[in-house]
């Protein structure tokens, strides 16, 4: 066996220690504990990276916390619309959806795009349809209300603004505090396969059927055996222009950077060099593992086959 390990993201942002009560702060990293066991416990089995970044992606995706499934936040229209992916590094195959209703797991929607509709992005009612022919379980819009979100949303909603995620002042403060809700989930396995995945509920009163990075194979998720798996975190808009995720596995591939390095270029200097705030993570298929960020914090967690354990929210 070789080694293997996982980092999951609850997203990046403006978190400030000072902003978070202890309470919440211990949800938080219950949220992100959780989650990276389940998908540790993939791994741990020998299971596949695939299923070990779906089984991590399912528990934050069923967590109120954060803005994916259950806790996805709302549209100009009032209701949820979400975006999610997965990649293979194995085989480079792909599946991706996004503006879909009531699934109750959009990555496991993805995985159905990748392994089953000989296409690679779906969206809309399209997407929706799909998963009702392969059964994917579906919720009514109760499910993913939570009185949170809703207030978040009657801030902004008789307005042109939009929010980048939670946060609990009004419309002045609401502008000043980003948080970007993505959630994501890099592995590699005992095998040396690794594969990436995120999710994502997108803009609190984003218009138009907005998409951001998340589901984009090459900007918000990528994973190739031979370089990397990343799954980014941020303001959509900058990381789809830079093609974030795949610019990391290219500086790998072509300038013969290490994970660390193709990640901090593309982090610190090529994001920010176009008002790209976020953060990534990533696996390279030797099990090395990176978290990085430019914002004041992201909701982070890695475990290793070593036994190492990290959990993280503040730049600290």
């Amino acid at each position: 066996m070789l080694p293997f390990s996982i980092v999951i993201h609850g997203g990046a942002g403006t978190i400030l220690k000072e902003d978070m009560t202890p309470e919440l702060e211990k949800a938080y990293l219950d949220g992100l504990q959780n989650a990276l066991h389940a998908g540790y416990a993939v791994l741990e089995q020998e299971g596949t990276a695939v299923n070990a970044v779906k089984a991590a992606i399912v528990v934050l995706e069923d967590n109120l916390l954060f803005n994916a499934g259950r806790g996805a936040v709302f549209t100009k229209k009032g209701v949820q619309e979400m975006d999610a992916a997965i990649m293979d590094g194995k085989t480079l195959n792909a599946g991706s959806i996004s503006g879909v209703r009531n699934v109750r797991n959009p990555i496991e929607l993805a995985e159905e795009v990748m392994l089953n509709s000989n296409h690679v992005f779906l969206s809309g009612k399209g997407a929706n349809d799909f998963a009702i022919k392969q059964g994917i379980k579906l919720e009514p819009d109760e499910y993913f209300f939570s009185q949170f979100r809703y207030d978040q949303w009657k801030v902004l909603r008789d307005s042109d603004n939009y929010s980048l995620d939670h946060t609990h002042q009004g419309l002045e403060e609401l502008m000043k505090d980003k948080k970007f809700g993505t959630v994501g989930a890099v592995a590699c396995d005992a095998f040396g396969n690794i594969a990436a995945a995120t999710s994502t509920g997108g803009m609190t009163n984003k218009k138009y059927g907005r998409i951001g990075d998340s589901p984009i194979i090459g900007a918000g998720t990528y994973a190739n055996n031979k370089t990397c798996a990343i799954s980014c975190t941020g303001h959509g808009e900058p990381f789809i222009r830079a093609v974030a995720a795949y610019d990391v596995s290219a500086l790998m591939e072509y300038k013969g950077m290490s994970l660390q390095e193709a990640m901090d270029e593309v982090v610190h200097h090529k994001l920010i060099a176009i008002e790209g705030e976020g953060g990534m993570i990533g696996v390279d298929a030797q099990g090395n593992t990176a978290m990085l960020f430019n914002s004041a914090g992201m909701y982070r967690a890695c475990k290793k086959s070593t036994g190492e354990e990290t959990l993280g929210i503040y730049n600290t």
